[in-house]
Parts: structure tokens; sequence; C-alpha cells
């Protein structure tokens, strides 16, 4: 009798997926939001960022908004930090409510480099970046937004010191109760602009050629998997996103190196924003995106543009293996529920996304609720 070949299931968005140590529930990722709503003074998450979080449980995997590592790391008025007991204390308040929820959520580390205004530093100071290049585009700012200043290119000897600074905002984050930690290193902030060589003219061992201009991410991947394991560590990079003017001579090379960085550490994932951060999803220069998908040895989420009909065709054709979204979830607290039931989305009111109160944060209503 001839053997019967094993059925191989095609994956959904709602099979349960293993990423890292934890077995996620879905496939659908809630991405990492900047909301500017922390409590001041001191940027501390509360019961309102609790509920917000909350709310939106049901994703299999909630990458909490970028967190400012240290003073220095902070680009935008009333963002959260992960650098004082009050914040540790407040984001224990989030973990809790999304962990009685079923919940499982890892905290995005940021240090945005250049990206930021004086009045957003401590002392007044400049904003540290690889090299002393300033950005075009403004700092949103507690006095509006403001043109970003030319920054200070690091000392070389100040870079260990930051590296720190991501293990002990690792260490923070699994006291607040984090499941772990997402490596920022997309969309022109610190990392990014390391590794660019747009904005790093560096001529000491972190510039120049690719293995130099990612050595401080690589020393940031190796110094948060010390502390927090491989399996509790992720990173997001966006390899082709202009924003905060991010040009590189050969990202697929770069890029491909970066990979091989990740494997060599076994870090539970990789998040790609694909094409340009709130823009269009196609990638420039022939840079077909899916050689990182097939070189990275664990999960690979996919970000940028997604619609449920698009996300459910990359993940049942195997091109990701999780599918962030970002703003859909902003008025969409249930969105899982809404995808899985084809019910129409809620369109988000611009005018509420940064800064504010509840309004435009937790009163989108839920399909139960006559959303």
């Amino acid at each position: 009798m001839p053997a019967i070949a094993a059925q191989t299931k095609t994956p959904t968005l709602f099979d349960p997926v293993q990423v890292g140590r934890y077995l996620l529930r879905n496939r659908i990722v809630m991405a990492p939001l900047t909301r500017s709503r922390s409590r001041q003074p001191g940027d501390i998450p509360g019961v309102l960022n609790a509920t917000y979080y909350c709310q939106r449980a049901t994703a299999g995997l909630i990458i909490a908004e970028a967190t400012q590592i240290t003073p220095q790391g902070k680009g935008y008025a009333y963002t959260p930090g992960i650098h004082s007991p009050e914040q540790i204390e407040g984001w224990q308040l989030v973990t809790e409510a999304v962990h009685a929820q079923g919940g499982h959520i890892f905290l995005q580390l940021w240090h945005v480099g250049r990206i930021s205004h004086e009045s957003l530093q401590p002392d007044g100071a400049l904003p540290v970046a690889p090299s002393a290049i300033m950005p075009n585009g403004l700092a949103f700012t507690e006095h509006g937004f403001l043109p970003h200043p030319t920054p200070r290119a690091l000392e070389t000897d100040e870079i260990p010191g930051i590296v720190e600074d991501y293990a002990q905002a690792t260490r923070n984050a699994l006291t607040a109760g984090f499941d772990g930690v997402e490596i920022h290193g997309a969309n022109g902030y610190l990392l990014d602009q390391f590794l660019h060589d747009g904005s790093n003219k560096r001529t000491d061992r972190y510039g120049g050629p690719i293995e130099n201009r990612a050595r401080f991410l690589v020393e940031v991947m190796e110094a948060v998997s010390r502390v927090a394991e491989p399996g509790r560590v992720g990173v997001r990079v966006s390899p082709t996103a202009p924003g905060n003017d991010m040009s590189d001579s050969n990202a697929a090379a770069l890029y491909l190196y970066v990979v091989e960085q990740m494997n060599r550490l076994d870090l539970a994932y990789l998040h790609v924003i694909e094409g340009a951060t709130q823009g269009p999803r196609e990638v420039p220069g022939g840079f077909d995106l899916q050689i990182l998908r097939r070189a990275f040895k664990n999960k690979y989420i996919a970000n940028n543009g997604y619609d449920p009909k698009l996300a459910a065709e990359v993940i049942a054709s195997g091109r990701a293996d999780l599918v962030a979204f970002g703003r859909p979830y902003i008025a969409n607290p249930d969105l899982v529920d809404r995808i899985r039931c084809g019910a129409p989305l809620v369109e988000l009111d611009r005018s509420t996304l940064y800064g504010g109160d509840a309004h435009g944060y937790i009163d989108y209503p839920a399909l139960r609720e006559g959303g």
C-alpha cells in the first residue's frame, strides 16, 4: 500500500507560534506606537497606559511603545522612560494588566540620538550622534515643534557607557515584568544612525566599513542578550526607510551582516519595516527583503502598511512568521477579533495621535460595545 503523504497545514494569522521562549496564541503583533501620554513630571507610565495596553492584549505579542533608556535618549515630549524607579513601577501596572488577560508584552528600548532638541536633553545639552550632521525635520517638544540642532559627535570612549545603558534598561524592563525587549535599531534613531554610511562619517572603530558601522548595534545586542537571554530579545530594523535622513550605499550587504550577527546570538525575532515607515511598501534599488527572511534562522516579523488581506497572504505563503500592525491598533483595540470575523476597521482620529488624555486613546469602541 503506498505511503500517504503528510498533509502540511497552511498557516494562518490565528495559529499559535513559538517566538523565543514563548508560545504566542496568534501571529498578530501590536507594533510599538509613540503616543506621548506618560505622566509628568518624570515621563512615567500610569493607569491610563495600563488600560490602553490591556484593551489590546489579545494580540499574540504587544511591543510596547519606544521607551527612553536614559534621559539622553529622549527625543519627543511626554514619551515614557525605563530609567527611574517611578518609571519601573509605572510599567509594572502595564505588564500586570496585559498578563492578566493572557497576553505577552516586550518593551522597545530607544535612544533617539540626533532626533532630539536641547530642550529635551539634560541640562540643555546638544543631542548626540555618530557624526555632527544636522537632520532635517522638527522635534516635538513641550514648546511645540522646533528644528533639530546640529548634534554632537559621540567620543569613542562614550559608546561603551551607552551600551551599558541598554543593558541596565533591560534589567529595569525585566524588573517591570516585561516578557522581553526589542532593540530599536530602525527609523533613523541612534543605532540606525551608526549603521548607515549617510549619517556615519566616523573614522574610528565605529565608522567606515560595514563591520565597524554595525559594531555599536552588535555590542548592544550582545549586552542585552547577556541580561535577558536570547529568547527574550528581538531587534527592529528599517533597511531602506529614508525617514530622519537615512541612506546607505549598500543596504543589502549591511543588513545581511546584521542578520549574521543576530544568528550568532540566537535572537528571538527580526522585526523588519518593509519600505518607508508609514509610507510606500516598495523597496528601492532591487533589494529583496526576503533575502533577510531566508537568512535569519528565527522568527521574522513583517511590518508596514499591512491590511488583514495582505497579512493573511504573507503568513500563508511563508514570507513572514508574524505581522505587526501599527496604526490600525490605535483605533481598533480588538483588532484580532475584527480581523477574525471580517468586521470593518475603525478609522483613527489623527488629531489625538500624540499627547492628550483618554480621548482618542482608550475610548475607541470594541465590537461588543457597538463599534
